[in-house]
């Protein structure tokens, strides 16, 4: 797999890390704290010890060299903090994978995993997190009755012909929905990084 710094010059990787080391650092103290809280969040619970600033670093390491390279027209803030998520993710998704790996050699019978429902349990700070972003989307959107209809069965798991079926909704109108808000969602993502 090619990073940005195979990919360009070296004079153009350079560049590229040096407007990034420059955007880092034009970060005010409240955008810090803001990456700060973004960090935490997405590492919570995280596997093996990791922590937000183990997540924040390999963050700004990542987009340092050019492996996750910064698209033009994206805030800082809102780039590295997708970026933390990416990685969270990937934490998770190995540490599924290995319980799988796990579970499969010590009962070969046993499919799935195991009752985690059971065995978990739930972190207030991060459910509350969850609720406020919730109420937000919901104030986005209170004067857009398709999209709160579509907000509510996503919220309920539905799948978009199911939501189309409950709504008498057409599929047209569900796409044409789902981009406005998706420029909705993009456009108050920005006037939060700002």
């Amino acid at each position: 797999m090619e990073t940005l710094t195979t990919l360009l010059k070296p004079d153009d990787a350079a560049t590229a890390a040096a407007d990034v080391g420059s955007a880092i650092d034009a970060l005010s103290d409240i955008d810090l704290v803001r990456l700060k809280a973004l960090a935490r969040l997405w590492s919570r619970g995280l596997p093996g010890g990791l922590g937000w600033s183990d997540i924040l670093h390999e963050a700004i390491a990542r987009v340092l060299d050019g492996s996750r390279p910064w698209p033009p027209g994206v805030p800082i803030l809102a780039f590295l903090s997708g970026v933390m998520r990416s990685i969270c993710n990937d934490h998770w998704r190995r540490a599924r994978y290995e319980q799988r790996l796990l579970v499969s050699r010590d009962d070969p019978d046993q499919r799935g995993w195991p009752g985690v429902e059971a065995d978990e349990v739930p972190d207030p700070e991060r459910i509350l997190a969850a609720a406020q972003m919730l109420a937000h989307v919901y104030r986005l959107f209170e004067a857009d009755t398709l999209a709160l209809k579509i907000i509510a069965g996503m919220t309920d798991g539905l799948t978009a012909r199911e939501i189309c079926e409950l709504h008498d909704m057409s599929e047209l109108d569900y796409d044409t929905t789902r981009r406005r808000m998706r420029r909705t969602l993009l456009r108050d993502q920005r006037n939060w990084s700002k």
